[in-house]
């Protein structure tokens, strides 16, 4: 078994359970799944198979500090790029470099005895409401990649790629205010993919079919992201008719049919989530 399938079959596991792991209340800071070492919050795949926010440690780290694995603990995975170096077989003095996804397993802080947390959680500071930090968000992006936004058509969300517009219904056509910036964020991440920005689909100006494996990633890249962004607002929202039957098993299929599916959504969600914050990746 391959990296690829060991990873999709935590996620198949935890969709099994009637849960949505990519859909966490944490993002950056020191407030999601931390390395013990340095404090660094994991990438947005790795928050997803950590699942619990805290610092983890690999065992040789504890054994190191003094401490030791608690009996009965379960280590969770970590992933990680090698970049390999082959020979190029078309020019002998070229290389090339070829990512390779390895793992390696660590444990949550309150799984080892005798380690102590180096890093406090932080709190929010008093200041802008959430739904003024939102639309700080919206704005900001919106000027910084020339994106329109348009509120004319009340009974559709979407993204259109030949004009670079969003459009989303106002507010009050949304049972909450958490509802909408979840619907405005995931159509925001959609719009990373233009060709002027991080280039994700296959035409810039028909969108891929419906049920087809592009739109099944694609969609994937909009829930993971839209997803770390609301929960960086820390706001949450009604999942109860998303988290449906029908809504869980959409995913379990696209996933079973495709291995490679969540470590290549969960990376295109990083890299749009770092375009519209304007921050650097997480590591």
């Amino acid at each position: 078994m391959n990296v690829y399938e060991i990873v999709t079959d935590r996620i198949l596991a935890e969709l099994e359970k009637g849960k949505i792991p990519w859909e966490k209340p944490w993002i950056g800071g020191i407030n999601c799944p931390i390395k013990h070492t340095t404090g660094e919050p994991y990438s947005i795949l790795n928050q997803i198979l950590l699942g619990e926010p805290g610092e983890y440690l690999t065992m040789n780290q504890c054994n190191k500090e003094g401490g030791k694995i608690k009996k009965g603990a379960k280590a969770k995975l970590v992933v990680f790029w090698k970049m390999l170096e082959k020979e190029d077989e078309k020019n002998k003095d070229k290389k090339q470099i070829i990512p390779m996804l390895r793992y390696y397993n660590v444990f949550h802080i309150n799984d080892c005895e005798g380690i102590k947390p180096k890093f406090e959680r932080e709190q929010r500071p008093n200041g802008a409401t959430k739904t003024q930090n939102a639309e700080n968000i919206v704005s900001e992006y919106s000027l910084r990649t020339n994106l329109e936004i348009s509120h004319a058509n009340q009974l559709q969300a979407y993204y259109m790629p030949c004009k670079h517009l969003v459009n989303i219904p106002d507010m009050d056509r949304f049972k909450s205010t958490e509802g909408y910036y979840s619907t405005f964020f995931h159509e925001l991440v959609h719009s990373t993919g233009n060709k002027k920005l991080l280039h994700r689909f296959p035409d810039d100006v028909k969108q891929a079919a419906f049920g087809s494996e592009s739109y099944s990633r694609e969609e994937l890249v909009a829930e993971i992201g839209a997803n770390m962004l609301l929960h960086s607002m820390e706001m949450d929202t009604d999942k109860s008719n998303r988290n449906s039957v029908a809504y869980v098993q959409s995913w379990l299929n696209a996933l079973k049919n495709d291995k490679r599916l969540i470590v290549s959504a969960a990376g295109h969600a990083e890299k749009a989530v770092k375009l519209i914050l304007n921050n650097e990746v997480m590591a």
